[in-house]
């Protein structure tokens, strides 16, 4: 990103001065287009200083990288929530949006939350050597969701073995069905796999006497 400031000074190269000074930087580090050339005047009236500018790259961070690229989505999509990193690693970061109506933001079962997710990972991540997971939640809809598919997925496991029956579940992402797959994995008689293309993945819920390939995605 390019950042600059104006500065004045008598001469071009006191005003040059004026702003490495006021940035902490040295004239290396900057580059200088000069906007006024200073004029003397007539008996020391109507005199008019240099004024220059000077810019230089900030290199931002990937927080910063995350906060400003959710902010302007928000902003065109009309919100005005802001973004709030709850958490960090090297890999992850987590963000929560902050604000009022955010049920605009999560979207039916989350799709609008995810693609303001998937939007803000190809963004941070374009062009980068080391990719980071960025995860936005808002209203904690993760985790809720996430203890929504549990019950779910422990409720169709009881049915399944009481009518030894395969039960076919709706169509979910790849997180839910993940949710799906690891609550059910110890459970006994029964099995889960995956079915379908997206965006209409299904989880199967099977009864484990059956043959099935689990393709837990």
């Amino acid at each position: 990103m390019i950042k600059s400031i104006e500065a004045t000074g008598k001469t071009i190269d006191a005003a040059i001065e004026a702003g490495l000074v006021e940035l902490g930087m040295t004239r290396d580090e900057v580059s200088v287009e000069v906007l006024e050339n200073p004029k003397s005047g007539f008996l020391g009236f109507g005199a008019v200083p240099a004024k220059v500018l000077l810019s230089y790259e900030v290199i931002e961070t990937k927080d910063e990288k995350v906060v400003q690229f959710i902010t302007g989505l928000l902003r065109h999509m009309g919100s005005d929530a802001e973004p709030e990193i709850v958490s960090k690693t090297e890999k992850n970061i987590e963000v929560h949006l902050k604000g009022e109506n955010l049920g605009m933001l999560i979207g039916r079962r989350g799709d609008t939350l995810d693609a303001i997710q998937h939007l803000t990972n190809y963004s941070v991540n374009r062009g980068e050597d080391k990719r980071i997971r960025v995860t936005v939640d808002a209203e904690n809809y993760r985790a809720k969701r996430e203890e929504s598919l549990q019950r779910l997925a422990t409720k169709v496991a009881g049915k399944v073995v009481k009518y030894r029956k395969n039960i076919t579940l709706e169509a979910m992402n790849a997180f839910e069905r993940h949710v799906i797959h690891a609550t059910l994995q110890d459970y006994e008689d029964v099995t889960t796999y995956s079915t379908g293309t997206e965006p209409n993945r299904r989880v199967v819920v099977a009864y484990s006497k059956y043959k099935s390939v689990p393709e837990k995605k």
